[in-house]
């Protein structure tokens, strides 16, 4: 079993982006991964953007990096680019905390003109934090991400294919053979 941070790089809480990496959470964790999930915009403000590296919840979050074998980065699309929440973040971390990780980017945007943000802006900055394995990214459109009424979400079906490929890869990088379903 690999330990897998799940970190959303979404600065709402209600996001079609953080509710996407809560419903993958949940596959791989029935894949017997154990999944921690870190929310950047819990972070305290002040310490993000004070670049407080002493700060409890900095401190924390870098030992989440350095327990992980594994990172799903997940973050909307803003102006062709990862969010600045998740920017900041990892900002503050060391120079190679991603070194010996295998690394997932995921991203979600309103348009398919941002498809390439995880290529051109996330993934540069993963390898030259020492990332292992970054493996094939996604990029989903918000209009496949439908929440219910009810909290629940709905992903489209070729979204979801595509999503479970990306998913499985990684859980096979991390060294475990996926056998489940697609996730729904």
């Amino acid at each position: 079993m690999a330990t897998v941070l799940s970190v959303s790089g979404s600065p709402s809480a209600s996001s079609r982006t953080n509710r996407l990496l809560r419903h993958l959470d949940n596959r791989l964790t029935a894949q017997g991964h154990e999944v921690i999930p870190l929310d950047v915009r819990t972070i305290p403000a002040e310490a993000l953007l004070g670049a407080d590296f002493r700060h409890p919840a900095i401190v924390e979050a870098t030992a989440l990096v350095a327990r992980a074998d594994g990172v799903v980065i997940g973050t909307p699309v803003y102006k062709a680019a990862y969010s600045g929440v998740l920017k900041a973040l990892l900002d503050l971390l060391p120079q190679y905390a991603l070194t010996g990780k295998t690394v997932l980017p995921l991203a979600t945007g309103g348009s398919t003109a941002h498809v390439l943000a995880i290529d051109y802006a996330l993934r540069p900055v993963l390898s030259s934090m020492g990332a292992q394995h970054i493996v094939q990214g996604w990029f989903t459109l918000d209009k496949d991400i439908v929440v219910g009424e009810d909290g629940g979400l709905t992903v489209a079906p070729a979204a979801t294919e595509a999503l479970t490929q990306v998913l499985d890869q990684f859980s096979e990088a991390l060294g475990r053979r996926p056998v489940l379903a697609a996730a729904s």
